[in-house]
């Protein structure tokens, strides 16, 4: 937080109060018109090529059931390294997200198959639903990145922001933070299809930021809607302005319901027009799926070999 905020918020409920309902509102109308109007923007041949791999390497390729099993996690960072074995120029992920009892799995595979360099996510903070004690929260997040994981996908406790207790959901956010300190980032899920409105997800954004989120995103993907493009535009305009703010650099992440590449540049063109091209890294923007890859996948090689190829040269994950 910069210095200038910092004399403004001091993490009491009165001073985060005075500060989130003072931020503008949300035009619905503009919002919603200008998400639509970046979506119908068209990407050529060489544009969209780099635009595929760009994409590709900001998924979180991710697996959050209740089914999963060594086996799949292991074939699923296989192919985080190698999205296509038989092109070695298709970049890796940008991370595996799994939950916290994967994590060891993961890790341990990705390092003895060289992909030391792609970061192990694990859902935190009793993911979904975030109705968990403090404590429970807390060792939920240490026994991940005890495990290995370097980022921490929390959950806001929903509940209490829609009550209005800021307070309490910014320590929350402070605690998991000051836990994950400098080994793991912190992206904070807003679970934005349970806050009704825009305002309100403007008003998310700024808190977890403020708190200190690394990233933040928009949805466990277990909640409809998930990251629809006037939700993802709300949060890129908050991030921006709240860099114009402290001269800090926040990141977004959008999951669920981006299945195709279409969605997928429609996102990328979202944080070009919004927030700029230095948004347009994995450092900074991911895209949280399971279905995408494959889709990025079919459409790279339709631009490599002029033709579609049959859905069984990508895995069924």
């Amino acid at each position: 937080m910069s210095e200038s905020l910092g004399k403004l918020i001091d993490g009491s409920e009165s001073s985060l109060r005075a500060f989130l309902d003072n931020l503008p509102g949300v035009d619905k109308v503009g919002a919603e018109g200008r998400a639509a109007m970046l979506g119908t923007r068209s990407i050529k041949t060489t544009s969209k090529a780099r635009a595929i791999d760009l994409a590709i390497s900001m998924v979180d390729l991710t697996t959050l059931e209740g089914a999963d099993t060594p086996g799949k996690v292991r074939s699923l960072c296989a192919k985080a390294l190698r999205p296509d074995p038989t092109d070695l120029t298709v970049p890796h992920v940008g991370a595996i997200c799994v939950y916290n009892d994967m994590v060891k799995i993961a890790r341990d595979y990705l390092d003895s198959i060289g992909g030391q360099s792609i970061p192990v996510a694990a859902v935190s903070t009793a993911f979904p639903s975030g109705r968990a004690s403090m404590e429970v929260k807390l060792r939920d997040t240490q026994d991940a990145i005890e495990s290995g994981a370097s980022e921490i996908d929390m959950v806001i406790d929903r509940g209490a922001f829609l009550s209005g207790k800021f307070g309490l959901v910014f320590d929350e956010i402070r605690e998991i933070k000051a836990l994950c300190g400098e080994t793991a980032h912190l992206k904070v899920i807003l679970e934005t299809g349970e806050l009704a409105t825009y305002d309100n997800v403007r008003k998310a954004s700024y808190l977890a930021m403020l708190a200190g989120a690394d990233f933040i995103k928009t949805s466990t993907g277990k909640v409809a809607p998930a990251a629809t493009p006037p939700v993802v535009l709300v949060m890129l305009e908050a991030v921006r302005d709240f860099f114009s703010l402290t001269g800090k650099r926040i990141g977004v992440k959008p999951a669920g319901g981006i299945r195709t590449t279409k969605d997928a540049i429609k996102q990328l063109v979202l944080v070009n027009e919004t927030t700029g091209p230095e948004w347009l890294t994995p450092k900074l923007f991911r895209i949280g799926a399971s279905a995408l890859l494959n889709d990025l996948l079919m459409q790279r090689m339709k631009l490599r070999n002029g033709r579609y190829s049959s859905a069984n040269y990508v895995t069924v994950d």
